[in-house]
């Protein structure tokens, strides 16, 4: 197939989308999934804003303007769902807020909301700095002056750690280092779930299955545990565990969660909650290592705001160029790299018609690195978030959603990342090992390949 030359497709509806055609069984299954970001920025550069290819019998479209990324994320409920590979990710997750439809998904925001308000983040905001503080501790103890270690490793287990404090008040270890297997378990087997019959991997007799199946085991013994322990103690514990426990339906049927769904929820909350902001924080480390002129000024503020104290909540607002280093990275670096629907039913798109069943992806990658909105888009540049001359369109940048499926700790996130940059950067420079290779890898979030090994500076 020659992919420099444009092919028009007609998608069923009496409008035209261009595209590449294929006459391989699988269409263009196989490019896609061999560099799936590489794949989408040439689709929307050879095509425009609004292309079709086919995946397997599927047609899939690239909304790239954001007006159409508008569009999709805005669908009223009911008239699309959730990716094959997120819903073959509910042998793990069940049907929490990442995987469920509604009217649960409906139901169950509306339970979790209030763990998430301002007041709650202040409190999370504490557990945050504390268990940084813990960790700087730590690579005090072990590297007295430098070492070369894999970063991204330790920006995993320190956000997971705060994770389950929120989640548990209790630092619990153990359980920690399990969900942490798990989660690497599932990720591993992400290029398995989008396989023609990925619905019945768990069930394959091959070794990472047997192993996730005996993963998730353990932990439903772990989380079941905890829920029942919570329940028949009688003190009150202000965490998010007792917060889910003692949650009422008010605006419903009066109902409060069952296990299974609490299970389901803090399994989510587990994973989602840690993965996404250890890969943000490693994909800013490595910017910084790579841009000495943004990490001086990311210093400079860190000095004179901080003045060598711990940062608190209260420093974000002060904190604008930290903010800014993360913003930018989250542009060039999404821990959510696309967001993807199936129509349910035709919907509309623009002055486009999309016919049920066809696959809708939205891609951060992509709309991230738009020139007519980001100007030098390949350009690691902070200052663009801080002196913008006119205001960019809604969904031409959007790190976590949009819509009543935009992100529940959206906020959580963008304090956890910023109070840790913050707390480590006092400390802390990082530069890349010789033999570090970083190169993303676009699974159900855009981890580095190869981890990142870098060498660590004592600052002070």
């Amino acid at each position: 197939m020659n992919r420099e030359l444009a092919d028009t497709m007609w998608d069923g509806t009496g409008s035209e989308a261009p595209g590449p055609s294929s006459w391989s069984p699988l269409g263009e299954f196989v490019p896609f999934r061999r560099d799936p970001l590489s794949y989408l920025a040439r689709l929307h550069r050879q095509y425009g804003d609004f292309s079709r290819f086919r995946l397997l019998n599927r047609s899939a479209y690239l909304l790239a303007h954001p007006d159409y990324v508008r569009d999709l994320l805005l669908q009223p409920a009911g008239a699309t769902e959730k990716s094959l590979a997120l819903q073959r990710s509910k042998p793990l997750l069940g049907d929490g807020l990442l995987t469920s439809e509604p009217p649960l998904h409906t139901r169950q925001r509306r339970l979790m909301q209030p763990a998430f308000h301002r007041e709650r983040l202040v409190q999370y905001g504490s557990i945050m700095t504390a268990t940084g503080e813990e960790w700087l501790r730590r690579w005090r103890d072990r590297y007295v002056k430098h070492a070369s270690f894999d970063l991204h490793n330790e920006m995993m287990q320190l956000t997971l750690s705060i994770v389950v404090r929120a989640l548990f008040t209790a630092d619990l270890v153990p359980v920690a280092h399990e969900i942490s297997q798990i989660t690497n378990l599932l990720i591993g087997m992400f290029p398995y779930l989008v396989l023609p019959f990925g619905e019945y991997v768990e069930h394959w007799p091959i070794p990472i299955s047997r192993r996730f199946r005996a993963a998730r085991a353990r932990l439903d013994s772990l989380i079941y545990g905890l829920i029942d322990e919570r329940r028949r103690t009688p003190e009150v514990t202000d965490d998010l565990l007792s917060m889910l426990l003692a949650a009422q339906d008010i605006e419903g049927d009066q109902s409060r969660m069952t296990d299974r769904q609490i299970r389901d929820e803090l399994v989510t909350l587990f994973i989602a909650g840690h993965e996404t902001t250890a890969n943000a924080l490693t994909w800013t480390w490595y910017l910084l290592s790579q841009h000495s002129e943004v990490e001086d000024k990311f210093h400079s503020e860190l000095e004179s705001v901080l003045e060598g104290r711990l940062p608190e909540a209260s420093d974000l607002e002060s904190l604008r160029y930290t903010g800014a280093v993360l913003s930018e990275s989250m542009r060039l670096y999404p821990p959510a790299w696309a967001i993807s629907r199936i129509a349910k039913t035709s919907i509309k798109i623009g002055p486009h018609t999309i016919t049920q069943g066809a696959l809708c992806i939205a891609s951060q990658w992509v709309s991230h690195r738009d020139e007519r909105f980001f100007p030098e888009p390949s350009r690691f540049q902070p200052e663009r978030w801080l002196n913008q001359s006119s205001p960019r369109p809604r969904f031409a940048y959007f790190p976590f959603g949009g819509g009543t499926r935009i992100c529940i700790g959206e906020r959580f996130a963008w304090m956890e990342g910023t109070l840790l940059l913050a707390l480590l950067g006092q400390s802390w420079k990082f530069r890349l090992n010789q033999k570090a290779r970083v190169t993303p890898n676009p699974l159900i979030t855009l981890r580095p390949k190869f981890g990142l090994i870098v060498d660590a500076e004592r600052r002070r």
